[in-house]
């Protein structure tokens, strides 16, 4: 894992051995990603599933590892959003067959250690060793290739592999979010504990806080406020039913509180993570668990998803260097308050997610902006990294060329 890329070049060598070659994206360092020529993924276990990538997206997380803020190593392939088409299965796979649609969960799970085996599938105590919890393509979380490329290895394809409906061509933006953030939203509100009529207050309304704003509907919340200052963002998680709250005009907490009758918020959800910003766009990473203590009212719950990391040794502040951060513990506990984080254990969910969308109950995929090429996934980076203006949600299409969707440009005439 810890060793530098080196770019395989197409030589008279490598085809004599028989080495097939395929397209992907791949961490050259700091804002540097590439699409590269790397060898294609082989079947390597029995319970191993090879799977043509259709779909990948561009995920929020996968921010943090370009701009260098984690320890990713130069060569690895990003991508831990993936959908595609089952080409080949291992001797020992039993209910994924070639040809199944299927849709990845980020977390790569045995099935069979303890945590797997009480759906703590994002926790995994064997497929990391020395740490609890794998995923595909991600810093610290095991030496598994990502999917931002044409072909994936899958292990223990009958347990990580969700077999979509017949529908899955038809309905593939939608069913792709099943992999991460549609189950990390649903996640939020489970850790915050949402019930019906509970009065909902989402920081963050980038794709994971929109999925919590979707997921706090389907749990019949009563008021979901919507937490953001980017116009676009604020548009769109009114439309899926939020009501939105603009920190740059007036303090969060002042408009949840005015909302509430002064009572708060009954449930808080953190959607954003350690790289969270002020109103002047300066980062600290105590500003929403803080505002979340006071926007929540006595005895209410808070659930944390977005990403925390220790440590973060090129952050400003010397405490969020160490994974540190001056949290209002004081506060929270006069106040009674509750909280509960970590990743999403998706397997918990994307099943009875993937029916809500097969019913035409849950449409995720209308926060997708962008769709691109692979080839095009570095512009896409550079464009999401910046926050640019309608760049929500980027998906990939590895098979096609060029950009083929952009609904941004139908957001933005909404907006004005």
């Amino acid at each position: 894992m810890g060793t530098a890329f080196e770019p395989f070049e197409l030589s008279e060598q490598n085809y004599s051995l028989n080495q097939s070659f395929m397209k992907a994206l791949v961490y050259y360092g700091a804002r540097d990603v590439r699409v590269s020529e790397v060898p294609d993924p082989k079947i390597e276990q029995p319970t191993d599933v090879l799977v043509r990538i259709t779909t990948t997206n561009i995920c929020g997380s996968d921010l943090h590892m370009y701009e260098g803020r984690t320890n990713m190593e130069e060569g690895r392939i990003f991508g831990h959003e993936n959908l595609g088409e089952v080409i080949e299965v291992g001797n020992a796979v039993v209910n994924i067959k070639v040809g199944d649609m299927v849709c990845m969960p980020f977390n790569i799970g045995c099935g069979h250690c303890k945590n797997c085996e009480s759906g703590l599938t994002a926790f995994c105590l064997t497929m990391n060793p020395g740490f609890a919890g794998a995923a595909y393509g991600f810093a610290g979380m095991g030496p598994y290739d990502g999917g931002q490329a044409e072909y994936l290895r899958v292990p223990y394809g009958d347990f990580n592999c969700l077999k979509l409906p017949e529908d899955a061509q038809e309905k593939e933006n939608d069913y792709v979010l099943l992999s991460d953030i549609f189950p990390t939203g649903f996640h939020a509100t489970q850790l915050a504990g949402v019930k019906p009529g509970d009065n909902v207050v989402i920081y963050g309304a980038g794709p994971v806080g929109l999925m919590a704003t979707i997921s706090a509907g389907i749990k019949g919340a009563n008021k979901i406020m919507v937490v953001d200052d980017h116009p676009d963002r604020l548009k769109l998680a009114e439309e899926l039913g939020g009501i939105p709250i603009d920190f740059s005009k007036a303090p969060a907490v002042d408009q949840v509180l005015e909302l509430t009758d002064g009572l708060g918020a009954d449930r808080g959800c953190e959607c954003v993570g350690y790289q969270c910003c002020d109103k002047h766009g300066h980062e600290h990473n105590n500003i929403i668990m803080n505002e979340l203590v006071q926007a929540v009212k006595f005895t209410g719950s808070i659930g944390v998803v977005g990403v925390f990391v220790a440590p973060d040794p090129k952050a400003e502040d010397p405490l969020a260097k160490k994974g540190h951060m001056d949290f209002d513990f004081g506060n929270f506990w006069l106040k009674g308050q509750s909280i509960a984080t970590g990743q999403a254990n998706v397997k918990s969910y994307n099943r009875q997610l993937c029916g809500l969308i097969s019913s035409g109950k849950a449409k995720p995929s209308v926060i997708i902006s962008h769709e691109l090429s692979l080839d095009d996934a570095p512009d896409g980076y550079k464009h999401f990294d910046a926050r640019d203006k309608g760049w929500t949600k980027v998906i990939l299409k590895p098979g096609q060329q060029g950009a083929t969707k952009t609904q941004a440009v139908e957001r933005e005439a909404v907006t004005a």
